[in-house]
């Protein structure tokens, strides 16, 4: 088995692609070891003691390690981990686990009715436009909501805490909606 490895803009970021599916549908993101429990491969990654996070997407994967951790001594462990789970066919998630995207109650915003044709309009663009550009970097970016004008966004995988998400996030994003949707006037991660 072969498992190809691409740098992200996040230089503590890689991405692995084990040329197969990795997660049928949705995302999910572990920034901590205790969320890493619903996964036995997150949970194997994490107990490396460099990583700091581990983000599943459609057919790869990004594993983020601590500041001052090298890549060329944490790859061939997480290469060695990979290589096991995905040739043996292990479950990626612990039975009974949520396998969805899970976003913590605080982050959680309720959209006005009153803007339904705007939000529709920005969700089509961020998953036509945004998140497939976002996935090819690594990452993925989640709507969470739209208010007087601003629109909330969560930056997960290779893009949560790369130093290039601010401009992507002002100078690509932002733009592409307010070009689009006269009625974006600012984009903020949460």
């Amino acid at each position: 088995m072969l498992i190809e490895t691409e740098l992200t803009p996040n230089p503590a970021t890689v991405k692995f692609i084990p040329g197969r599916v990795v997660m049928g549908m949705g995302t999910r993101d572990f920034v901590t070891p205790e969320e890493a429990e619903a996964s036995p491969l997150a949970s194997a990654l994490f107990g490396l003691g460099d990583v700091t996070g581990v983000f599943f997407g459609g057919d790869f994967l990004s594993v983020t390690i601590a500041p001052g951790a090298e890549w060329a001594d944490v790859k061939p462990d997480v290469l060695s981990i990979l290589l096991e789970h995905f040739s043996a066919n292990m479950p990626l998630f612990t039975p009974g686990s949520a396998d969805a995207i899970v976003v913590p109650a605080e982050e959680e915003f309720s959209d006005d009715p009153a803007d339904a044709e705007i939000v529709a309009q920005i969700r089509e663009l961020i998953d036509t436009r945004v998140r497939p550009a976002v996935a090819n970097d690594g990452g993925d970016i989640i709507y969470r909501g739209f208010d007087r004008g601003t629109v909330f966004l969560r930056m997960q995988g290779a893009c949560s805490g790369c130093p290039s998400s601010s401009a992507t996030l002002k100078n690509g994003i932002e733009q592409l909606l307010k070009h689009y949707v006269p009625e974006v006037t600012e984009v903020r991660a949460v």
